[in-house]
């Protein structure tokens, strides 16, 4: 049992160090992506100013005819600037610089460009002619590195979900082999003690002939046997295809109580609801009295030799439901799901197998639903089985 679990939480460490890791190449992204936007950016701010005072000495220049600059320095300064320019004169009429070419003259765009930099709370410098106001904007290339760390982490995300597909998809193919392999074995295992029980009872049964209040035992101890040999043949089974016949369902839960109620505690109670009509659904027989099997057991377990175990059965929408109810310890809402995961018990003695068999069986082989709907300590505990009606479902048991 502590060999199965730590396979289990070893698994879990894996996972969470997948994800670590992709957090880890996340954040080193978005830190080196903020650094060269950083870096960028300064640079860009170095041209603006550069950008601006080329311009106030050329306007000078022009303004005050006695004031010495040199002229050519100043237009090679403005016209190599790099980053995206917008021009206006004096009419209100814009025109672009270093946008591309369907942008340079749109008035719509460029009028667009003017209200976004007025909202960001720059402002424009101030000219003449027909550069009367002059707006300037960062490069593309800095909202690209800007949004780079959002697709990065885009990226980071599916490589993460696609590890953890890959990972549980290998898993789980394991945990079948494992799961067929154990199943097939212990059918085999099963086989030659059985043989011999059945032997001795007919021995037994020989040597007491004379005594016929005793022969009630040993059909009550045939019974029992007959019980073991219909587990090995299904967990025989395990790895073969289960083939669904659509049956009376309640006649099916009503054979599975029968069974338990002369191999249970005298207080405890089964109240077993017929339904008005018959309802019928597709489903393996002894696939299927094995899931109510481990649902009663369990819930015998939480009753502690005291209680009720009642099951209400009705049909809706297309599908049947299975409520399976009993007035034990509960389970506590946190609960709901990891009691269907392999490994987890709260028995001492428990492998954790039972209900993720359960589960297993319900949900890929037969294609129903299989929870908890409520738990009230010492008051009620539900578990609801879903199954669809008159849908014949043959699944490959691997």
């Amino acid at each position: 049992m502590k060999k199965f679990v730590f396979l289990f939480n070893r698994n879990n460490t894996w996972k969470l160090l997948l994800m670590v890791l992709g957090a880890m190449i996340l954040i080193l992204t978005i830190v080196y992506s903020n650094f060269l936007a950083e870096n960028l950016k300064e640079k860009e701010e170095k041209h603006v100013y550069l950008f601006k005072q080329a311009l106030k000495e050329f306007i000078k220049q022009d303004v005050d005819s006695d004031y010495s600059a040199d002229i050519t320095f100043l237009q090679t300064i403005i016209e190599s600037f790099p980053l995206p320019v917008i021009f206006e004169d004096e009419s209100g009429i814009l025109e672009g610089q270093n946008f591309n070419s369907e942008e340079q003259n749109n008035q719509t765009f460029l009028l667009k460009k003017k209200r976004e930099f007025l909202a960001s709370g720059e402002k424009p410098i101030e000219g003449m002619g027909y550069s009367h106001y002059i707006y300037w904007f960062n490069s593309p290339l800095l909202k690209y590195i800007k949004l780079f760390p959002y697709v990065q982490g885009l990226l980071v995300g599916l490589y993460i979900a696609l590890g953890y597909v890959m990972f549980n998809s290998s898993r789980r193919a394991e945990q079948n082999r494992v799961w067929a392999g154990m199943a097939k074995e212990t059918a085999h295992q099963l086989g030659t003690p059985i043989s011999a029980i059945i032997g001795w009872i007919e021995v037994l049964k020989d040597i007491y002939k004379d005594n016929p209040d005793d022969l009630d035992v040993f059909e009550e101890m045939r019974k029992d046997v007959n019980r073991l040999e219909l587990v090995a043949d299904r967990f025989s089974k395990i790895g073969s295809e289960p083939v669904l016949v659509e049956m009376d369902i309640f006649e099916e839960l009503d054979a599975v109580k029968d069974y338990f109620v002369r191999r249970s505690p005298s207080k405890v109670k089964f109240d077993f609801i017929r339904p008005d009509a018959v309802i019928k659904a597709s489903i393996n027989k002894h696939l299927f009295a094995w899931v109510m099997e481990n649902l009663i057991r369990n819930a015998l377990d939480a009753l502690d030799g005291k209680g009720i175990i009642s099951c209400r059965l009705y049909e809706m929408k297309g599908q049947v439901y299975i409520e399976l109810a009993d007035n034990g310890h509960g389970i506590h809402p946190g609960q709901f799901k990891s009691i269907f995961k392999p490994g987890y018990s709260t028995k001492k003695r428990g492998w954790g197998l039972g209900l993720s068999l359960v589960k297993r069986i319900v949900e890929e082989y037969h294609r129903g639903k299989i929870f908890v709907k409520s738990s009230k300590p010492f008051e009620e505990t539900v578990f609801c089985i879903i199954l669809p009606i008159n849908k014949e479902v043959k699944r490959i048991m691997t």
